[in-house]
C-alpha cells in the first residue's frame, strides 16, 4: 500500500492526509481532522508531509479542537483547512476554548463554533486566534505547533520555602511509615 504514496510511513494518519492531497484537483478544497501531534512530530514522514502541504497547498486555517471532541479518539485533534494548487503564505490559527468538558453526552455544537465562523470570514486576530507567516516557520522541521501568543502562561509557582516545608513534611511522614513497617517485620 505504501508504494502508492511518495512519503513512506506506517502512520495511517499521514497516509490519509497524503491521499487527500493527491486526489484533490488544483483549486480543490478540504477540511481534514488529524491528531494535533501532526503539527509538531519530528519524524521524517511528518516533516516531509508538512513541507508538501505548505508548498503544494494553501493551508489557510488550523482549528485547534479541545480534548474530548471526538469520543474514543483519546487524543486532541486539529482541523486543517487547505486548498490545493497554491503554496501557503500565512496560516490562521484558531484555538477553540470551551467552558465545559466535551463527551458523548455533551458534544460539540453549532454555538461552540459561532466565534470561529464569524472570525474566519476575515481571519481576524482575537484572544483565541492569530496568524503565522510561513516565512517564520522553521524550514528544517516545518513545525506548525504555534502557541497562542495572546494567552499568558498562568502557571502559579510556589515559593521555595513552601516547597522545602512540603518536602520536609513528606520526609517526616515517610519516616513514620517506615518506622511502622519495621515494627511489623
Amino acid at each position: 500500500m505504501q508504494q502508492n504514496f511518495p512519503i513512506k510511513t506506517c502512520e495511517t494518519a499521514i497516509l490519509f492526509l497524503q491521499h487527500f492531497i493527491k486526489i484533490l484537483k488544483a483549486g480543490g478544497r478540504a477540511g481534514v481532522v488529524i491528531k494535533n501531534t501532526f503539527l509538531s512530530n519530528t519524524d521524517n514522514a511528518s516533516t516531509s508531509l508538512r513541507k508538501l502541504l505548505l508548498e503544494s497547498c494553501n493551508l489557510h486555517t488550523v482549528l485547534d479542537l479541545p480534548g474530548g471532541t471526538f469520543t474514543g479518539a483519546g487524543v486532541k485533534t486539529v482541523v486543517l483547512f487547505f486548498e490545493k494548487g497554491v503554496p501557503t503564505r500565512k496560516v490562521w490559527f484558531y484555538q477553540l476554548n470551551l467552558d465545559r468538558n466535551l463527551g458523548k453526552t455533551n458534544p460539540l455544537n453549532e454555538n461552540d463554533l459561532a466565534d470561529f465562523i464569524k472570525l474566519h470570514k476575515t481571519k481576524a486576530d482575537s484572544e483565541n486566534s492569530w496568524t503565522v507567516s510561513v516565512a517564520d516557520v522553521d524550514k528544517t522541521t516545518f513545525d506548525l505547533s504555534v502557541k497562542n501568543p495572546h494567552k499568558k502562561d498562568e502557571t502559579v509557582l510556589r515559593e521555595p520555602k513552601e516547597i522545602l516545608a512540603s518536602m520536609k513534611k513528606l520526609d517526616e511522614e515517610s519516616a513514620e511509615i517506615m518506622k511502622t513497617i519495621r515494627g511489623l517485620v
